[in-house]
């Protein structure tokens, strides 16, 4: 037994030798060859084939992982399968005794801090680019075998996402466009979408789950999952921002996003502002989507500001529909008022949260949330639709919690 699956290991190392050039993505080839520096490191008179190895993984983790340590696929699934793949490798040096190249340990230090910044208060991944609510305990056990201490990235451009701690409350925001096509395996089309939540509790989500499609979730449902209604954002007559293919990759849409950040400190409370606008809507519409999101430093309001604003020369004549989605977090119960504009949101710690709209009346729809497993949760989400000239509108809201 012993060599027949030693005879297994060299005969894919050696068709790993040949072929690992044509991964179906540079995560893929990352993991090629790391399995061709184990086989150097763990199969008789493999120094050679460790060297290959080597200077292969070194390569491609420099094409796989963007200046401030995200993996170009912008994906949290995939920036944790990396971080798995070099602390395996690392073990592997460990067995024989060996010292990895420092570039290895670098890499990883790299790694970890962007995967914190979608990490929410429970200690729980955000619903990022098809990912599910990966849970606290495996993050944490990643980190720990990592190694790494390190501290979230709260403003991490070249990933895409920004990081609001405040308080007991998180702010996530997609100010990105989606990742390039030859780097993502289930791209999405979620620019200016958002995540928060306020202690243990996920107030407003992403469905996530795409990348789970296959298993819990259904392959057809897949598609939806990855639009831009699957996530907590505006979206103009239901088109994508981004668009979504069929086979996985995504097509034309965002290729600009402009992001200002600052601290705003008054006579009250302080706050951290963030404005970001995308031009995926500009070729279809002639319009441009800006949102401004208004955090305080103790967590408990968060105010947001979504504007169309006319770009180019296109024609401003007719009416289109606009849709503000706000996704809920699971076991979230609703009451909603009488005037339609606001909704009161009880939350499992016993909170509660008012959501208002500033102009148009809010709606509840059914949604659902993939958990860390891929199993899909029936959720709700608020609605705001309008139906508005071509010329543009804004829309303001708040959420906020009760006292």
């Amino acid at each position: 037994m012993r060599a027949r699956v030693l005879t297994t290991f060299e005969d894919t190392a050696r068709w790993l030798d040949r072929h690992v050039g044509r991964a179906e993505d540079k995560l893929a080839e990352v993991a090629g060859w790391a399995a061709i520096t184990a086989a150097g490191l763990l199969l008789a008179e493999g120094r050679a084939r460790r060297l290959y190895g080597e200077g292969g993984l070194i390569r491609a983790l420099g094409d796989l992982v963007s200046d401030d340590g995200g993996v170009l696929s912008r994906s949290p699934l995939g920036q944790i399968e990396a971080i798995e793949l070099l602390i395996e490798l690392r073990a592997c040096y460990a067995a024989v005794r060996s010292t990895p190249p420092p570039q290895l340990d670098t890499i990883l230090e790299l790694l970890v801090p962007p995967l914190l910044t979608l990490l929410h208060g429970d200690g729980g991944l955000g619903s990022w680019q098809g990912a599910g609510a990966v849970s606290p305990e495996r993050i944490a056990a990643l980190v720990k075998a990592s190694g790494v201490r390190t501290r979230p990235l709260r403003d991490a451009r070249h990933w895409g996402y920004q990081r609001v701690n405040a308080g007991k409350g998180i702010l996530q925001f997609d100010a990105a466009p989606p990742p390039l096509a030859r780097h993502a395996r289930e791209g999405c089309a979620s620019t200016l979408a958002f995540e928060f939540s306020h202690g243990s509790e996920r107030l407003i989500v992403n469905c996530g789950g795409a990348s789970f499609a296959g298993g819990l979730i259904p392959l057809r449902l897949a598609q939806g999952l990855r639009a831009t209604a699957a996530h907590s954002t505006l979206a103009i007559d239901d088109f994508n921002s981004t668009a979504v293919l069929i086979n996985g990759k995504l097509g034309p849409g965002v290729s600009e996003v402009e992001v200002d950040r600052r601290i705003l400190s008054g006579e009250g409370a302080g706050a951290t502002r963030i404005e970001a606008s995308h031009n995926g809507y500009v070729a279809r519409y002639g319009l441009t989507h800006r949102r401004i999101l208004i955090l305080r430093d103790d967590g408990s309001e968060l105010r947001g500001e979504d504007l169309l604003v006319p770009t180019g020369r296109r024609g401003k004549r007719g009416m289109i529909g606009v849709a503000l989605r706000f996704h809920l977090g699971p076991h979230i119960e609703l009451a909603q008022g009488r005037d339609g504009l606001g909704v009161t949101l009880a939350l499992p710690d016993g909170s509660l949260w008012q959501f208002r709209s500033g102009r148009d009346p809010v709606t509840l729809e059914e949604s659902l949330w993939a958990d860390g497993m891929g199993r899909p949760l029936a959720t709700r989400q608020l609605v705001i639709s309008a139906k508005i000239p071509r010329s543009g509108e804004s829309f303001s809201w708040l959420l906020k919690k009760m006292r």
